[in-house]
């Protein structure tokens, strides 16, 4: 078995993989800052996906010989107008915003679990007394409002009337 090529294979391709990396980060942070604060937002599973896929996208323009410079330049502009697009079309129309977001779910009420709210959204009450714990209250009380909100995070509200559903 031949170990060299594992280390080293030649200053061609660390050359290859510099300039490309500088080049190819450089069109990311443009096209990010082109498109707005939206696109790197925790928002929901969504954003996440696609912050994901650019992540990938740039290791691939990196580290494959097979991909030129322009064509992963593409790639990358490609998933942000894409991303562009879908929010554009989701602060428009509530169907397709309805498609592509998840909604906030209601996991506890004046205090009380919604255990059928838990279950669908496989949230723990542990999960749940983490989220309280974290908000700075010692305990759930029969003020407490606890959502999961569509990024997946969990708010603990005090005192708010409740207006989503279970």
């Amino acid at each position: 078995m031949d170990w060299s090529g594992m280390f080293f294979q030649n200053w061609e391709g660390l050359a290859r993989t510099l300039v490309v990396g500088i080049l190819a980060y450089s069109c990311l942070v443009l096209f990010l800052r082109i498109s707005g604060k939206r696109t790197l937002a925790k928002l929901n599973a969504f954003d996440l996906v696609v912050t994901v896929a650019l992540g990938s996208t740039l290791a691939a323009v990196l580290l494959q010989k097979s991909i030129p410079l322009a064509e992963g330049a593409l790639a990358l502009a490609l998933l942000i107008v894409m991303q562009l697009c879908v929010t554009f079309l989701s602060v428009r129309w509530r169907g397709f915003s309805k498609a592509v977001r998840s909604e906030p779910a209601l996991l506890v009420r004046d205090g009380e679990l919604c255990l059928q709210a838990m279950r669908r959204e496989r949230i723990t009450e542990g999960e749940i007394d983490s989220a309280v714990r974290s908000s700075g209250a010692a305990n759930l009380s029969s003020e407490h409002t606890v959502i999961l909100e569509s990024d997946g995070s969990i708010s603990v509200v005090t005192g708010i009337p409740h207006r989503l559903k279970e």
